[in-house]
C-alpha cells in the first residue's frame, strides 16, 4: 500500500514538476506522512531518486520542441552541481532554519512582481549579449545550486523567474531550460544522499516510472499550450509555496 501511495504521489509531481517546478511539494509531504518515523534524510534522498528522472525525461522533451540556448545553460549546469554540492556540504555544519521564516516573504516578491508585470514571460526576447547572457546564467546556476543543496523549497520556481526576469526568456522557456539546471542539482544532492546510504532502492524504480509518466503528461500540456499557460501554473505553484512555506515557519511555531 505505501509503495502505491508514495508511487501516485511521484505520477503527480512528476506532472506539475515539469510545467513549472515544485514537484516537491506534493512527494516531499507525502513521503513524510506515509513514512512518518523514516529519517528525514532517507526521505529526502528517496524523493531525489525519484525526481532526477523525471526532470532529466522533461528536459530531453523540451529540448526536441524548444530551442534552448545550449552556451548559456552547460556552464550554468556544472555551477548549479558544484553550487549544489558546496550548498549540501554546508548544511552538515550550518542549520538553515533561519531561511524557514524568510522564504514566504521571497516568494511573495516574486509573486507580486510576476503579477505586477502582466507581459512578464509571455514572449521570448533574450535581452543580453551571448556572454553576458552565460555570464548571469552562470551566477544563476551557482546561487540557486547552493540554495538547492543548502535549503531547496521553491528552487524550480526561482529558476524560472530569474529566467525571465534576468535574460528575457518566456515562461516556457525559462521552464525548459530550469529543468536542465535542476537535472544538475538533482544529480548532485543524490550522489551525496547515495555516498551516505540515504536511499530506499526498492522504493527509487516505480517512483522514478512513476515521475517519468507525470514527467511525459506535464511537458506535452505545457508544450501544446505554451507560454500563457506556464505563467499561469507558475503562479498557482507559488502561490501554493507561499502557504506552505509560511504554515511551516509560522503555523507550527505556535
Amino acid at each position: 500500500m505505501e509503495m502505491l501511495i508514495v508511487s501516485a504521489a511521484s505520477l503527480l509531481a512528476g506532472f506539475v514538476d515539469a510545467i513549472v517546478g515544485g514537484g516537491g511539494l506534493i512527494l516531499v509531504p507525502a513521503l513524510f506522512a506515509t513514512f512518518p518515523t523514516t529519517a528525514p534524510a532517507t526521505l529526502f534522498g528517496t524523493n531525489k531518486s525519484a525526481s532526477v528522472w523525471g526532470t532529466a525525461w522533461a528536459t530531453v522533451q523540451y529540448s526536441r520542441r524548444v530551442e534552448l540556448r545550449w552556451a548559456a545553460l552547460a556552464p550554468a549546469a556544472l555551477a548549479a552541481f558544484v553550487g549544489s554540492f558546496g550548498g549540501a556540504w554546508l548544511v552538515t555544519l550550518i542549520d538553515p532554519a533561519f531561511l524557514r521564516r524568510l522564504l514566504p516573504f521571497v516568494l511573495a516578491a516574486v509573486l507580486a512582481y510576476t503579477l505586477a508585470k502582466k507581459e512578464l514571460g509571455r514572449h521570448h526576447a533574450p535581452l543580453r549579449t551571448p556572454r553576458l547572457e552565460r555570464l548571469l546564467a552562470l551566477g544563476v546556476g551557482l546561487v540557486i545550486g547552493f540554495y538547492d543543496g543548502f535549503f531547496g523549497p521553491g528552487t524550480g520556481s526561482f529558476l524560472v523567474f530569474l529566467f525571465v526576469r534576468l535574460l528575457g526568456y518566456d515562461f516556457l522557456h525559462a521552464s525548459a531550460s530550469a529543468k536542465f539546471i535542476n537535472v544538475a542539482t538533482n544529480l548532485a544532492a543524490l550522489l551525496l544522499f547515495a555516498a551516505k546510504g540515504h536511499i530506499w532502492w526498492h522504493l527509487a524504480l516505480p517512483m522514478a516510472l512513476a515521475n517519468i509518466a507525470g514527467s511525459l503528461l506535464g511537458t506535452r500540456l505545457a508544450l501544446r499550450h505554451g507560454a500563457g499557460f506556464v505563467r499561469v501554473a507558475f503562479i498557482v505553484v507559488v502561490t501554493g509555496l507561499i502557504l506552505k512555506t509560511g504554515y511551516d515557519a509560522f503555523g507550527r511555531a505556535g
